[in-house]
């Protein structure tokens, strides 16, 4: 029988489906602010967790938040606040544990709540439409957003507009972001672009910052040299619930789908198998396949590889353009990924 395919999957998600999908993915299901491990050389970290317990402390002993902004044009009441700010964001670099810190808030809060990354988000707006995305979310105690991109204007002014709806509703915010690994010690660059671009709502952010190495790679080996075509196949057939795929194949696929979809597309994958890896011929592949190595991460999806190094999948022009933050962030996770296949 043939390995099963990515590429013959055709995955499909209704509205409903995507907006009770909004929590932490599988591979933070058992992560809270008890099994986080602040780096001891980075004092940032402990202050952190400290922030970020008492911001879900604040969310827990709010005023119950669903007496929300659509519900108040009718004459009801609009949720009370605790004293302090309803943000809290979250700044520092690559594999520092602001996801697991924003995870925990989630789980440390009762329902309802929702938790999506920005893309994600922003997707979900495609769907539903602005109107209805804000009605649903707005009767929400919290919303966790991981990765607030701030590299494309017109997205970020749609989920700025979005949180300012959630916020003046009573709807607890917390977000993360990355600071690029040129910017570190350079202040709070990636928080000040943050602050700037939802300059109407600043002032309801609390800015927490986050400093360290990427411990996905902290005292770890590089990358799994990759295999050969032949080497990839024997081990994609003889490996359960894996999948096989041609890498040009599968971009020419990922083109084909809506990105709300590419966590369906990987679901109940047990490990992913690429065959002749090479860098991304343009952008838009490029930040497919940064999707994809997300949805990926998300679900602790093992990868391996023939072709190119994974360091190699995007070229040097990429990495020194305006998305250069995205793609530092899949290799990080793809690197992490064919380690843990390499392992198994």
């Amino acid at each position: 029988m043939p390995t099963p395919r990515l590429t013959d999957r055709r995955p499909e998600v209704s509205a409903d489906e995507l907006v009770d999908a909004l929590a932490p993915p599988p591979r933070f299901d058992d992560v809270r602010f008890e099994n986080y491990v602040p780096n001891p050389d980075e004092p940032s970290q402990q202050a952190a967790l400290t922030a970020c317990r008492e911001f879900a402390e604040r969310v827990r002993s709010a005023t119950d938040q669903r007496g929300s902004w659509f519900r108040s044009l009718f004459g009801g009441r609009k949720a009370a606040r605790s004293d302090g700010k309803p943000g809290m964001y979250l700044d520092g670099g690559f594999g520092v544990g602001k996801t697991h810190l924003l995870a925990s808030i989630w789980h440390a809060v009762p329902g309802p709540k929702s938790y999506g990354t920005f893309v994600e988000l922003t997707n979900l707006v495609g769907v539903l439409g602005f109107a209805e995305t804000v009605r649903r979310l707005s009767q929400h105690r919290l919303l966790a957003i991981d990765e607030f991109e701030l590299d494309d204007p017109g997205d970020t002014m749609l989920v700025t507009q979005l949180v300012s709806k959630l916020t003046d509703a009573g709807v607890f915010v917390a977000a993360t972001s990355n600071t690029l690994p040129g910017k570190l010690g350079e202040g709070r660059f990636a928080a000040e672009d943050f602050l700037r671009e939802i300059h109407a709502m600043a002032s309801r952010f609390g800015v927490v910052r986050v400093d360290g190495p990427d411990y996905r790679h902290r005292g770890m080996p590089e990358a799994p040299e990759p295999m050969s075509d032949e080497e990839l196949t024997e081990v994609a057939v003889a490996t359960e619930g894996a999948t096989l795929d041609d890498f040009d194949e599968l971009c020419e696929h990922l083109a084909s789908l809506h990105a709300s979809k590419y966590g369906r597309l990987v679901e109940g994958v047990d490990a992913v198998h690429l065959r002749g890896v090479h860098a991304a011929p343009d952008e838009n592949v490029a930040l497919r396949l940064v999707a994809l190595a997300d949805r990926l991460y998300d679900r602790a999806v093992p990868v391996k590889t023939s072709g190119e190094p994974l360091s190699a999948l995007f070229t040097e022009e990429m990495l020194r353009g305006g998305y250069r933050k995205k793609y530092l962030r899949a290799i990080s996770r793809l690197t992490a990924l064919s380690r843990d296949l390499a392992k198994s």
